[in-house]
Order: C-alpha cells, then sequence, then structure tokens
C-alpha cells in the first residue's frame, strides 16, 4: 500500500472551528477561537490534494495546504502558503499510522529554530481534527498551539 488514499477523508467542503494559542512558546494559556471554511480537492494522478482555508479573523485571509506523496517512501510532505507572504512554507513529512497522521519537520518561529509537527486524528466521514504543536528543544517537549476542528458540509 502506497498511502495514495491517506487523505481521501478531505476531499469536499468543512466547516472549521480554530482554537489558537494568541502566544507561542512563552508559556501563553490564553486561546482565541474563530470560524474558517475549507475546501479540499484531489490533484491529478493521485500525487496529493489542495486545500484553500478561508477566515475572516484576519480580513480577506487565505491559506493554501498543498500535500504530496512520496509513493516509493510512502511519506507525505505538507507545504503551507498564505496571501499574507507568499513564501511557501518548509514542509512537514510523515504518514499515516493506527488511524492517526503524524507529520514533523523543522522550520523558525519569530526567528528561533523550532520542529513543527502536524497531528491529524478523529478522523470520520464528516469530521476531523488537526493539531499544530512546536519544540523549541529538538522534540524533547512539545506546545500544541492550533487546534482546529472540523465537520463536513453537507
Amino acid at each position: 500500500m502506497t498511502g495514495e488514499h491517506d487523505f481521501d477523508f478531505l476531499t469536499g467542503d468543512w466547516r472549521i472551528h480554530n482554537r489558537r494559542l494568541r502566544e507561542r512558546l512563552r508559556g501563553s494559556t490564553e486561546w482565541e477561537s474563530f470560524e474558517a471554511t475549507g475546501h479540499t480537492r484531489p490533484l491529478a494522478g493521485g500525487i496529493g490534494n489542495l486545500d484553500e482555508f478561508v477566515t475572516d479573523h484576519w480580513p480577506g485571509y487565505v491559506g493554501i495546504a498543498l500535500r504530496l506523496l512520496d509513493r516509493a517512501r510512502r511519506l507525505w510532505s505538507i507545504y503551507w502558503v498564505s496571501n499574507r507572504t507568499g513564501v511557501l512554507e518548509p514542509p512537514v513529512v510523515g504518514r499515516f499510522e493506527g488511524g492517526v497522521g503524524l507529520f514533523e519537520g523543522p522550520d523558525q518561529h519569530e526567528g528561533q529554530p523550532v520542529l513543527v509537527r502536524f497531528t491529524w486524528s478523529g478522523i470520520t466521514a464528516t469530521s476531523a481534527r488537526w493539531e499544530q504543536a512546536f519544540s523549541a528543544d529538538g522534540g524533547a517537549s512539545w506546545e500544541t498551539n492550533w487546534v482546529m476542528e472540523l465537520t463536513r458540509i453537507p
């Protein structure tokens, strides 16, 4: 099995409830909540998918996730870009095992090197959960800083 159907659950339209730490890697416990919508479509040839994330929380904001599958290694690379910067961020890389997707990679937060982790879980036909966490100590500890609860739009 190559994993090419791992993200099939995400195809379609979603309502997304977001909870996001106001400050990251500063011991903050203050969360902001906001709504968004998402639309995911497969890419030709089964090489991955593309989704758009739109929210009025930041007026005019649009983010795009590009997910590409390395079939030989059965690893997904997930890239993010928003209309704020137009710069493709470094990917997180990983796979699904036991119904949970775990994807990690190096990045920077406010000039500080961090590891980033995306976790997909709770996947059903009508819902899913995504979490983002940062580690500033090489993966010894993680701070979850963004949680999305997705509900399919019929």
